[in-house]
């Protein structure tokens, strides 16, 4: 039982390490692909930006296709398709290289909301330690893909176009170990009372305006901070390097955090301390940034990884049961994505009007207030469907989130059914 969830493990930490590789990779090779294809300035823009729009348009079909086909089942496809368009689009013009991004995008989009439910269901006493797993392999994946995409591009010789294939390599194998997965049955069962749309609760847009907001806040400077280090006299080379070291300071943060955050009794502090810690390196760059950029960089990285962690496990505290997870992943990542999309395009067009980074820095702290409004209102124990949703014979997907209830007993009276359903468990 203990080697089969630690493969289980295995495969989901690997899917992981996959869902930001491919869009991290075109970055760092962006230069060669705008020469190599005759890319215009706005083609490019359109290519970087199209994932966060493919994460924001295509979230919000998977937790529907999952409630249908089963969580194994649409991510096997997910998979899949991840490998193909990573595959295709290197091979072609400009039409398949956008048209090959898309394909990668709303992979990643429906794999980015199927794995929090997923941990919530089968790992339901190592929530903290798999999230973190997932966080970090996020982290960790998008610094790699930013660190060897060029070298290991040249290295086997193809260029820009064998830099970025190679990123197929890595989807295959995940697509590969996801295969035994799929001799699971994970259909969700029909809900005991009418569903209700998540639109009509609080708690579940304060958890997407938080994430949405701290998203932005991590692609806006992952976008623009290389060229404010440039127009500040570092070499191309160097001006890359504060990025990177945001990357690397993400993943031990993202590894831990969500251990002691699904253990506390709210994540209240956990928000304040992490945007506390992104607005520190974000004012670091405005007030003096060749003063010290690796630390304001690191101080970044620290923020933003732990608001990362944070806000993914928002997701499964937030809720008891692990349609309702699939659900609030969805809008989160839906809605939050087309936030976080914004993010580049307004910090660059601020930047155009006034000429100056002063400004969209400024802008950008001033959006860290509502950031940490809505992740302290996020934080507090409070569940989006309250103790009357869950099923009267108790399994495993919700034992975590009957914890939770226990801790916020002041919000609702338990039922007749959760007492005996608690005595049981007891």
């Amino acid at each position: 039982m203990r080697r089969h969830a630690v493969i289980m493990g295995l495969t989901v930490t690997v899917v992981a390490l996959n869902l930001r590789a491919g869009v991290a990779s075109v970055g760092p090779v962006l230069p060669e692909v705008r020469a190599g294809l005759g890319l215009t300035g706005t083609v490019a823009a359109v290519l970087t930006m199209l994932p966060l729009l493919c994460f924001g348009v295509l979230a919000v079909a998977a937790p529907g296709l999952a409630r249908r086909a089963g969580i194994e089942p649409v991510m096997m496809v997910a998979l899949l398709l991840l490998t193909a368009g990573l595959g295709s689009r290197v091979f072609g013009g400009p039409s398949l290289l956008l048209a090959g991004t898309v394909v990668v995008g709303g992979a990643i989009a429906v794999a980015n909301v199927l794995l929090p439910p997923l941990i919530k269901r089968d790992f339901p006493d190592r929530v903290g330690l798999m999230l973190g797993l997932y966080t970090m392999s996020l982290a960790g994946s998008a610094a790699l893909a930013a660190g060897v995409t060029v070298p290991v591009g040249n290295a086997i010789g193809e260029g820009w176009r064998g830099a970025l294939w190679i990123w197929t390599l890595p989807a295959f194998m995940a697509a590969v170990m996801w295969l035994p997965m799929l001799n699971r049955s994970t259909r969700q069962p029909q809900r005991r009372i009418a569903e209700s749309s998540l639109a009509r609760h609080p708690l579940a847009w304060q958890v997407t305006i938080y994430f949405g907001l701290q998203s932005m806040m991590f692609y806006a400077m992952l976008s623009w901070l290389p060229t404010i280090y440039r127009d500040h006299g570092f070499s191309p080379e160097a001006a890359g390097v504060p990025m990177s070291l945001c990357g690397l300071a993400q993943i031990p943060v993202a590894l831990l955090l969500p251990r002691f955050a699904t253990r506390a009794a709210n994540q209240v502090v956990h928000i304040a301390v992490s945007t506390a810690f992104m607005g520190a390196g974000m004012l670091g760059i405005l007030i003096a940034p060749t003063a010290a950029p690796f630390l304001w960089a690191v101080l970044f990285g620290i923020g933003t990884g732990a608001c990362l962690a944070t806000g993914l496990s928002l997701f499964v505290l937030r809720t008891s049961q692990v349609e309702d997870t699939a659900r609030l992943s969805g809008m989160a990542q839906s809605i939050g994505y087309l936030i976080c999309a914004c993010g580049p395009l307004l910090f660059g067009l601020v930047h155009d009007l006034t000429n100056s980074w002063t400004v969209p820095l400024v802008m950008l702290l001033l959006f860290l207030i509502p950031q940490l409004i809505m992740g302290m209102l996020a934080g507090r124990a409070r569940l989006i469907f309250n103790s009357p949703a869950l099923s009267i014979n108790p399994d495993q997907t919700q034992l975590v989130s009957r914890r939770l209830i226990n801790q916020i007993q002041c919000s609702l009276p338990p039922t007749k059914d959760l007492r005996h359903e608690t005595a049981d468990l007891s």
